[in-house]
């Protein structure tokens, strides 16, 4: 599965980042027209009644899933009410720590796939789409003492048994991967094998799964700090024939606030290379929040207004940018968020004002719902957010995806009620 279905093609995203900052200004709501919107069309009998109700977005409103809700380590009605609060907020979703390396296997050969595996079910299942988060994580911090200890032959074998294995067990199951986490800020692996050891990890995903979408994943890059070194690690990797699919960005190494037009910058310019972008990890507040790492503090009623304005602001920037796939948020829940100040619900599950705030922004301002009557022709036109609608003429319903790669689709009613 493609996680990008646009209308452009990578040469003419290429020419649309590229030309942004020379364009007329054009401001949010017109691009969110422009790039999110397509023509629904109804054909039925003249002056029928017909109602259109979008029960699906296209792009990815997700949010991390921890593993406690999946592993038994959660009570009971917090891990019902983490599903049931999931399902009514996102429609794609990433793995947290579950996939990670040194998560599934601290120790060598000791392999536990359980925890991934209940996630796949509960997500197939409910039909989310989801991201692997990651296949490896070359921080030095991050790869075990085992992996460490080895000779570099061994370390080559280990490493092509964890692609091939990964690739070979979830075909086709995940939607896209983080290839090798935060390369740009540490890579053990091509410390110790020569930096052509990614194109390896590609080429042995691939050889498993070979409708394996690779992504790369790093941070600092929305906040333009780490930007142009992004940049130049994604060009060399394109240079040396490494097929990434498209680029991650993480979303919370911002503090207490954020800069809207650093935001929309790097958005431009990461676009010109034609793949996708997912933000793969964002909170608000942030990393450099002065709430970061102090769990016991608690926003204020007008920090929680300042939050809910910032978050609406970050999202409509992220969907009125023609490249962007989805934002994925790292936490929802107080419970379960490693920033807990920029959860949507507290840990008793009532909700902040963020959380209104972002479902008014999704499932209203965003929303496509109408209820209209076909003209003397028996047709309706009307601009539909891409995504799953139910289009309903009297008695009849039919289930309608508008795909952004076509634009516009026709549904017939050939004898309405």
């Amino acid at each position: 599965m493609k996680p990008f279905n646009a209308r452009y093609t990578p040469i003419g995203l290429f020419f649309l980042c590229l030309m942004a900052p020379y364009l007329p200004a054009q401001n949010a709501s017109e691009a969110i027209r422009a790039h999110r919107m397509g023509e629904l069309t109804i054909q039925a009998r003249p002056g029928a009644v017909v109602k259109v109700e979008q029960i699906r977005h296209a792009f990815r409103f997700g949010a991390a899933i921890s593993n406690s809700p999946f592993s038994g380590r959660m009570r009971d009605e917090d891990e019902q009410k983490y599903k049931e609060v999931f399902l009514e907020n996102f429609n794609a979703a990433v793995t947290e720590n579950a996939l990670k390396w040194h998560s599934m296997e601290p120790q060598k050969g000791r392999i536990d796939y359980a925890v991934v595996d209940a996630m796949l079910e509960w997500t197939d299942a409910h039909d989310i789409s989801l991201r692997g988060h990651n296949i490896f994580w070359g921080i030095p911090g991050r790869v075990q003492d085992w992996l460490k200890a080895m000779s570099d032959e061994e370390l080559l074998e280990a490493l092509e048994i964890r692609a091939t294995t990964i690739g070979r067990r979830y075909r086709g199951r995940f939607l896209e991967y983080d290839l090798n986490n935060e390369m740009i800020h540490g890579n053990y692996y091509a410390e110790r094998l020569g930096e052509s050891i990614t194109k390896k990890m590609v080429d042995w995903v691939k050889a498993a799964d070979p409708e394996a979408q690779l992504f790369l994943n790093d941070y600092d890059i929305l906040t333009g700090r780490r930007l142009d070194d992004y940049l130049e690690h994604i060009r060399a990797f394109q240079k040396a024939g490494v097929r990434i699919d498209g680029i991650g960005v993480q979303g919370h190494l911002h503090g207490d606030a954020f800069d809207p037009d650093t935001l929309r910058q790097a958005l431009d310019k990461l676009g010109t290379f034609g793949l996708p972008i997912v933000v793969t990890e964002f909170n608000f507040p942030g990393q450099r929040s002065k709430h970061y790492q102090k769990r016991n503090d608690r926003l204020t009623e007008a920090e929680e207004q300042a939050k809910a304005k910032a978050i609406v602001e970050y999202y409509r920037i992220c969907f009125a940018h023609p490249a962007v796939d989805g934002i994925l948020m790292w936490g929802f829940w107080e419970g379960a968020n490693w920033i807990p100040q920029s959860s949507l619900y507290r840990r008793d599950w009532t909700p902040t004002p963020a959380a209104q705030a972002y479902r008014d922004l999704i499932f209203k301002e965003w929303w496509t719902q109408q209820e209209l009557k076909a003209d003397e022709n028996g047709l309706c036109r009307l601009p539909a957010f891409y995504g799953k609608h139910r289009v309903q003429v009297g008695s009849q319903e039919q289930i309608v995806d508008l795909k952004k790669s076509a634009g516009q689709v026709t549904v017939s009613f050939d004898h309405p009620n």
